[in-house]
């Protein structure tokens, strides 16, 4: 599988579910037993609104091929009416998950370790409130 020329979506698509792995396995490590409390943790991380964020926050520094990547996701027509969103929080969220689905993809755990550290690093010091004046 030539994960470089793989359709957006199906990268996003993955990108979702490994991400949301690692944002319950960081919602578990912080001891708390409440699964409301865990809930509500996990959600900031996964909203749309702090993933745009943390993506666009992340492309100055990102490496040619992943801007590259993030770029040709936000840029890829919707299909489906955003639930949650607008649109472009929806698009750019999208490519943050497809940047992380193409990591996945791409075997480069310690790559794909740092862009989800760095995004709920990004995400954790952002009032999610505030992330939608900065998008």
């Amino acid at each position: 599988m030539d994960v470089k020329k793989m359709n957006t979506t199906a990268l996003a698509y993955i990108g979702d579910a490994v991400y949301e792995v690692y944002v319950r396995k960081y919602v578990l490590e912080q001891n708390s037993v409440d699964v409301n409390k865990q809930n509500k943790l996990a959600v900031k991380f996964v909203r749309a609104e702090g993933q745009a964020l943390a993506v666009k926050k992340m492309m100055e520094s990102l490496p040619d091929h992943e801007l590259s990547l993030v770029k040709r996701a936000r840029n890829r027509k919707i299909t489906s009416k955003p639930q949650h969103a607008d649109p472009v929080t929806y698009k750019l969220a999208t490519a943050f998950e497809a940047l992380i689905g193409y990591l996945y993809l791409s075997e480069d755990r310690q790559r794909l370790e740092e862009v989800i550290s760095q995004a709920m690093e990004l995400i954790d010091k952002a009032e999610i409130n505030q992330v939608r004046k900065k998008l």
